[in-house]
């Protein structure tokens, strides 16, 4: 079964990730450093994992198979949870691929270079309704062609 993991630490669509995640029938686990609230339900799980650097990330890549979902806006974990054949999802709608990786990791690592010799870059723009719609509509599609393939697999077996 598709599970579905929530870097949530500063996720703003973990309403949203939830409300699909029903729709579908499918798990949802929310890490974080620090306790969260999250709804009552059998299908969401609440992790919380210790502080430090990329705690949470090496609890997700952990846990993360090949067909589940992420939900991050960290590109080196989306890196990660492509190499072990599972989605990768930015909150504001973004799905990482793996021709797409090597750019936003570059990008990435640009703009960090840049703000080390005191260059003032600004941060992202206001996170907007249009960004929430193209976050639900990836997602969407995302668990839609993971079940097709499954399916496909699936009926293809003896």
């Amino acid at each position: 079964m598709i599970k579905i993991y929530i870097d949530a630490d500063a996720c703003p669509v973990k309403e949203e990730t939830y409300k699909v995640a029903a729709r579908y029938g499918l798990h949802s686990f929310v890490i974080s450093n620090n306790f969260m609230q999250i709804p009552a339900s059998p299908l969401i799980t609440r992790v919380i994992v210790a502080a430090g650097a990329d705690v949470a990330d090496d609890w997700i890549v952990e846990h993360v198979a090949a067909g589940d979902v992420v939900v991050t806006s960290d590109i080196p974990l989306a890196s990660r949870v492509l190499a072990k054949e599972a989605h990768a999802i930015a909150p504001y709608g973004r799905a990482f691929t793996n021709d797409s990786i090597g750019l936003a990791l570059a990008q990435r690592s640009l703009m960090e270079h840049i703000r080390s010799t005191g260059e003032t870059t600004g941060g992202p723009p206001p996170f907007s309704t249009a960004n929430r719609s193209r976050f639900l509509q990836a997602l969407d599609q995302a668990i839609a062609r993971e079940k097709r393939k499954r399916s496909l697999a699936e009926s293809r077996s003896p």
